[in-house]
């Protein structure tokens, strides 16, 4: 073998010199991506710190209006077991009041024909009873006997009293 040419030494220099440069450059291409990805990691780590803070705090805002929510649920259902005993109450009033709304339902309608008989029982009172004995005013229906008041016993029949109107009711 030979020794090389001094052409070729120079050569082979300026390759060694140019593999030198390019892994000097690529080191720092990765000392820069190395710092970029460990800045990312920062930031992704401070990132995932705030959500998970974030995330712990939309947690306890949930339970608290989970309790204030439970807390307005049993006030609600206090409210409408209230009601439902007042309903009940007033129902059984109602139930009460029924047969009493009805009596007076039956007054107020009998109320004119009672009105009309007791204002026509005042007027046979005011005309008074007829006159007995006067021979020149005969009863209106003809001889017979007098108005009484009578049961239908025959024992009543012999013991007839004349009518008198009066206005006790």
């Amino acid at each position: 073998m030979s020794a090389p040419q001094p052409l070729q030494i120079r050569e082979a220099n300026a390759h060694l010199a140019a593999v030198h440069r390019r892994a000097a450059e690529l080191e720092a291409r990765l000392d820069a991506a190395e710092r970029t990805v460990s800045a990312q990691a920062e930031r992704l780590a401070r990132h995932d710190q705030q959500l998970r803070a974030a995330l712990e705090e939309l947690g306890r805002a949930k339970d608290c209006e989970i309790a204030a929510l439970q807390e307005q649920l049993l006030t609600s259902e206090a409210t409408v077991h209230s009601l439902q005993a007042a309903l009940r109450q007033r129902n059984e009033l109602i139930g009460q009041l029924q047969p009493r709304a009805e009596l007076l339902q039956d007054i107020c309608r009998w109320r004119p024909p009672v009105a009309g008989l007791l204002a026509a029982l005042a007027e046979a009172e005011r005309l008074g009873p007829l006159p007995t004995g006067d021979p020149s005013h005969p009863p209106p229906s003809g001889p017979g006997p007098g108005l009484a008041n009578s049961t239908g016993d025959e024992e009543d029949r012999n013991h007839l009293q004349p009518a008198v109107f009066g206005t006790t009711v």
